[in-house]
């Protein structure tokens, strides 16, 4: 019976996935720092941009999509960014200015699904993920912290621990981002979303162990994903193929931006594309918002064949 192919996970979560910079906030997240630091924001830029070709030409191959992770370490050490720390950091997340409707949206989501008794009743729910390219600090100090089921985000260690083979130990200096503990480039974006499918940022599983699809915690069908153009077509891809929602944004009045996410729709990149404006009754927030009460209802419809086709019929009398 079907009741005996139930996988181990309930599989009753829908799971919406953002990016950050341009997605969420208008331009990067740096942007605070940058201020704070009296940095030009373009000639940082334009410096990062020119750093793959350098590095090339003294024969070294280089990630052009986190080498500004080394970039931003080598203007600490140079006191360009002075005592720049992961505390500094997290404390520059609450200076992000955000697209109209955030953090309001996140709840509104939520409630389309916990203000419906007939998903209820099937423990429905809806969790919040970004996937960025940018800082995992400044998300998590920024004001949709407290929103946001998990972050995917690039870190930084100040402080290196020291090896044990002999050699002499450096003095500990003042904290100090020193190096790149995790990054995430646009490729690697994808391996957040396996994580999210299997369900390996809520229990020890392997992103890379095998697991059937009736097994995996929330299905990609159950994911909406939410980015501002062609960086996260991997990502885009990924969802798309196997069942999920995208949507591409872009900054109101942009016609360049609009342009270049048309493309994507055009292509069959993302489902629907729309302003990076998350106010009630704009047309993003309403496509969301059906998004998940289309999914919501393919979770509870599923939901009750599973018990009609795992219930029995009860004993009777024989005439």
């Amino acid at each position: 019976m079907l009741g005996h192919q139930r996988g181990l996970m309930e599989q009753n979560t829908i799971a919406v996935i953002w990016d950050f910079d341009k997605t969420l906030v208008d331009g990067y997240m740096q942007r605070p720092i940058f201020e704070a630091y009296h940095v030009d924001e373009k000639a940082f830029w334009q410096e990062v941009e020119s750093l793959k070709a350098e590095y090339e030409a003294q024969g070294i191959r280089v990630n052009n999509e986190t080498i500004y992770l080394n970039h931003m370490i080598t203007c600490t050490r140079q006191g360009i960014f002075k005592g720049l720390s992961n505390q500094m950091l997290f404390d520059f997340g609450d200076k992000l200015t955000f697209y109209n409707g955030i953090p309001g949206i996140f709840d509104a989501l939520k409630r389309v699904v916990s203000e419906n008794s007939a998903y209820r009743r099937f423990g429905i729910s809806v969790e919040h993920y970004v996937v960025s390219t940018g800082f995992a600090q400044m998300i998590r100090g920024s004001k949709i912290s407290g929103y946001i089921d998990g972050i995917w985000g690039c870190e930084f260690i100040e402080r290196p621990i020291s090896s044990k083979l002999g050699g002499e130990v450096p003095s500990e200096s003042e904290n100090e981002i020193s190096q790149i503990g995790y990054a995430i480039d646009h490729t690697s974006k994808t391996r957040a979303l396996f994580e999210i499918n299997k369900g390996s940022n809520k229990f020890k599983i392997d992103v890379n162990a095998k697991i059937a699809d009736k097994d995996r915690r929330i299905p990609f069908q159950y994911m909406i994903y939410i980015a501002d153009g062609p960086s996260d077509v991997p990502a885009f891809s990924v969802i798309s193929r196997n069942g999920g929602k995208a949507m591409a944004v872009y900054p109101k009045g942009n016609k360049t931006a609009m342009a270049q996410v048309n493309r994507l729709l055009a292509d069959g990149r993302v489902n629907m594309l729309g302003e990076a404006d998350y106010s009630p009754d704009t047309t993003t927030y309403l496509w969301l918002s059906d998004q998940i009460d289309v999914i919501a209802r393919e979770i509870a419809a599923k939901k009750e064949k599973e018990i009609d086709a795992s219930v029995s019929d009860a004993p009777h009398h024989i005439d």
